[in-house]
């Protein structure tokens, strides 16, 4: 008889397995329908998917019963089923596991992050009926999983400590700023529920490997409780059609071993993941030994203080806005070389340290600040606002983001009408990253037009027309702008797409950064026939974590293994002057090629783009600013 899951732990690492749903999906399956449910309709595609991920390395197997309770399967017409479905979830996994594997019956989040009409005694009737169908087949444990909410995870083991002292996992599903719906820290949250009865603690899903890890920093370990993180195949990327997962099974392995130092005692993957990324795990941690636990009475000991970001009042005069007489951003990079900074809203009230940014880039000499539109489906400050603040304050050129994935038809032209009132008229139009990777996963992704839709529909207005057909009075003046990937396989592909978005109006082109001085300068051959111009997309790296989490997690994004090398093992400071170096040496191929210059900000560091801003007009002497240096 194989030994208790929670005295195991105390002294081994176990490899868990990875996704069921997206790899289903990889295999098939289409969304919308109950992957559950195939427990009972088709369980032989169930049980080779926990032999592939036994075959891999994984030693702990999760039921295939992550949504198998009534609010869920109701949506299917299955609620009558909640028992079968669960209790065969459970029989598939033990007959496709050996003895000393674990098997541990996998119970998800109902609410998922979102304000369901659902009261906490109907959360606990679901949470008991599909608890109680699972520890009835005999499962080695229970796992509570992708868990938004303290509040709701309680009601679900309490469930389970109703009826069983068995091992309880609980993982919450949080961004990198590490809160629970109720903005408790994660600190906080794991306290409670060590002292409810969690035996293992973690994460999983929402986050990749990088943002799991900046979370698990801010917990003051070491632990007394062993913790378990599935993450992400990093965010989810919406290509022709179908959503792919960009982090590599190499990269994966290179993570696990993190893990370990941080207290991880159980690692598999969650969206996106597949056996070859369980395999590159098992393998990366052969033969690793974990470091000690803390002592059993320390338990967690309260919450983690985590100090508030350095308060920066605002400085600099009031500027009396921009001369609406200027020539535009097209006009500009035809006549010079032109630079474009984005520089992110803040995720919170305070514009202090956004403002002072943008003071420091007019001061380097930016042509025009550009504003995201909730990039990555992260929730920011309104970017029509700070951009009608930016044009006021400090005279630059707001240059803003509008994504197809939050507004429908009405509210997107209210938008657009509301940039003309404002005289924002300069706009790069986007797809979006769709909602539910993001960090309000309960949020609806709109998507009533694609790219190029929104692309005609602007220009329409420039035509005084409504997207209804109807006149507006008068025409808007809009200069519109289009996205552009080029870090794909096959670049003349990815450039046939760009001239469809040409095609349906776009005035000027904004890419993905690019880290290969190659690529820049295939890209300006394959675009050579093009009359838009391209403006060029830069970003220094601030470290090399965040250089593996832009290769590996961010769609879109990929470095050369030149720059990676370059940059491992590199932080704070150090790392920062590397990613300028770098960034650097991209921009004097970049403007060998191409006038436009678009340089994006990491983490609100603007004292790195305004000394790339500085550095472009130094190469093209042109003196409008003195020399900005880190």
């Amino acid at each position: 008889m194989k030994p208790d899951l929670r005295t195991v732990l105390d002294r081994e690492i176990i490899v868990g397995d990875g996704a069921m749903g997206t790899f289903l999906y990889q295999l098939g399956f289409p969304v919308n329908t109950s992957y559950e449910e195939l427990n009972i309709t088709s369980p032989d595609v169930i049980s080779d998917v926990h032999r592939q991920y036994l075959q891999a390395g994984a030693r702990l197997l999760e039921t295939n019963t992550f949504s198998a309770n009534d609010y869920k399967l109701a949506r299917f017409g299955l609620e009558s089923k909640v028992e079968e479905i669960n209790r065969a979830g459970v029989r598939i996994a033990r007959a496709a596991a050996d003895p000393e594997h674990y098997v541990v019956g996998a119970v998800g989040s109902i609410c998922g992050g979102k304000r369901l009409n659902i009261s906490k005694a109907e959360l606990a009737r679901n949470y008991d009926q599909q608890i109680d169908a699972l520890l009835s087949e005999g499962v080695d444990g229970i796992l509570c999983e992708t868990f938004y909410s303290l509040d709701e995870v309680r009601i679900a083991l309490r469930g389970v400590r109703k009826y069983s002292s068995i091992p309880v996992i609980c993982q919450f599903a949080v961004d990198q700023v590490g809160r629970t719906q109720e903005g408790f820290s994660v600190a906080e949250a794991f306290t409670v529920l060590r002292n409810e009865g969690a035996d293992i603690l973690g994460f999983n899903c929402h986050s990749g490997p990088q943002g799991i890890m900046s979370v698990m920093e801010q917990l003051d370990g070491p632990l007394s409780v062993p913790l378990s993180v599935y993450p992400n195949a990093g965010l989810a990327d919406y290509v022709d059609g179908h959503y792919v997962y960009g982090a590599s099974p190499e990269y994966f392995g290179e993570c696990a071993a993190s893990f370990i130092e941080l207290g991880t005692r159980i690692i598999g993957g969650c969206c996106g993941t597949t056996p070859e990324h369980i395999s590159a795990i098992s393998k990366a941690l052969n033969g690793l030994q974990p470091p000690p636990l803390a002592p059993r009475e320390l338990l967690l000991d309260g919450p983690v203080i985590v100090a508030e970001p350095e308060q920066i009042a605002r400085e600099g005069e009031q500027g009396n806005g921009r001369n609406a007489s200027e020539p535009n951003i097209v006009e500009l990079v035809k006549e010079r070389h032109t630079v474009i900074v984005e520089l992110d809203p803040p995720r919170d009230l305070d514009i202090t340290r956004f403002m002072q940014g943008t003071q420091a880039l007019k001061a380097a000499g930016a042509d025009a600040l550009t504003l995201a539109d909730n990039s990555l489906a992260v929730t920011r400050m309104s970017n029509m606002a700070l951009g009608h603040l930016v044009s006021l304050e400090t005279g630059l050129r707001p240059l803003i983001h509008i994504a197809c994935r939050d507004r429908n038809l009405i509210g997107t032209q209210s938008h657009m009408m509301g940039f003309d009132a404002l005289g924002i008229d300069h706009v790069l139009a986007v797809t979006g990253d769709p909602a539910r990777f993001g960090d309000l996963p309960g949020a609806s992704s709109v998507y009533d037009m694609t790219s190029f839709e929104i692309i005609r529909m602007i220009k329409q207005l420039n035509d005084g027309i409504a997207f209804s057909g109807k006149p507006l009075k008068q025409k808007a003046n809009f200069v519109v702008g289009a996205a552009f990937n080029p870090n794909v396989k096959h670049l003349g592909k990815a450039v046939q797409r760009l001239e469809k978005k040409i095609a349906s109006g776009a005035d000027y082109i904004m890419t993905q950064p690019v880290y290969d001085r190659e690529l820049i300068i295939s890209m300006a051959e394959q675009t050579r026939h093009l009359e838009v111009p391209i403006f060029i997309g830069i970003m220094p790296l601030a470290s090399g974590r965040n250089a593996e989490y832009l290769h590996n997690e961010v769609p879109g994004i990929q470095l050369s293994d030149e720059v990676r090398a370059r940059m491992s093992g590199l932080e704070g400071a150090e790392g920062r002057a590397m990613g300028v170096t770098i960034a650097k040496e991209l921009l004097d191929t970049a403007m060998e090629h191409f006038n436009g210059i678009y340089l994006m900000t990491p983490f609100m560091f603007y004292e790195m783009t305004a000394e790339l801003t500085s550095y472009v007009w130094q190469k093209s002497s042109r003196v409008q600013a003195p020399l900005f240096r880190l």
